[in-house]
């Protein structure tokens, strides 16, 4: 049975590498209010909202059909953002200048900024900084980092195109940030909170030579 497409949400088509500031602020508004924009990144669409608002967070993981307890991800502007959010210490920090902007997603341990509904029970946080122009512009207009999620239903393969989000997900996002087809490939994880950094998940970006 084919899925009716929800009236709430919109599509907004915007360019992937330099998105046009008017479609951004209409994002960020958005996000303000408490709502939920997808994106595209740098391997495939995300779903964010306000990292610092409890209600988009919860509404989040009610579409998401997952544990509110669960922390999600969060995107940094850059690195000096990073550094807010995670401790990090300078052979890390000089890690994370060769791979950022890039397709990884990194655990640290996390800075006393951090709101609760992102930390895990180890303290710990995953943070993207993705080379990814139309979402490093929503957190920047934003001004505060956003939490994020794969453009998915559970046990699906995320989507890579527009359309087909806002037909899938449109009962509960609130904006499609149109940038074109994505390639279906995720985020590289590094864990980054222990003395000896972890690969959790090989993705698109590259661990070969990363730490010798």
């Amino acid at each position: 049975m084919a899925r009716v497409p929800s009236a709430r949400a919109s599509i907004q088509p915007v360019d992937p590498r330099h998105p046009q500031p008017r479609h951004v602020q209409r994002a960020v508004a958005v996000l303000e209010a408490g709502g939920l924009v997808c994106y595209p990144t740098d391997t495939y669409y995300g779903i964010g909202c306000d990292l610092f608002q409890k209600k988009a967070i919860e509404r989040l993981a009610l579409l998401k059909r997952r544990d509110p307890h669960k922390p999600f991800a969060f995107l940094c502007a850059d690195l000096g953002e990073v550094a807010r959010y995670a401790i990090v210490d300078n052979e890390k920090f000089r890690l994370l200048r060769r791979i950022l902007p890039g397709p990884y997603t990194v655990v640290l341990p996390a800075t006393r900024v951090v709101p609760r509904t992102a930390l895990t029970r180890q303290r710990t946080v995953g943070i993207r900084l993705p080379d990814a122009p139309v979402a490093l512009a929503l957190v920047n207009g934003l001004g505060r980092p956003l939490a994020t999620t794969s453009a998915a239903l559970p046990g699906d393969e995320p989507l890579v195109d527009a359309a087909d989000i806002r037909d899938q997900l449109g009962h509960g996002v609130d904006l499609v940030l149109d940038g074109g087809l994505t390639l279906n490939e995720p985020s590289t994880v590094l864990d980054l909170s222990g003395p000896t950094p972890v690969v959790l998940r090989q993705g698109k970006g590259s661990v070969e030579g990363l730490f010798r």
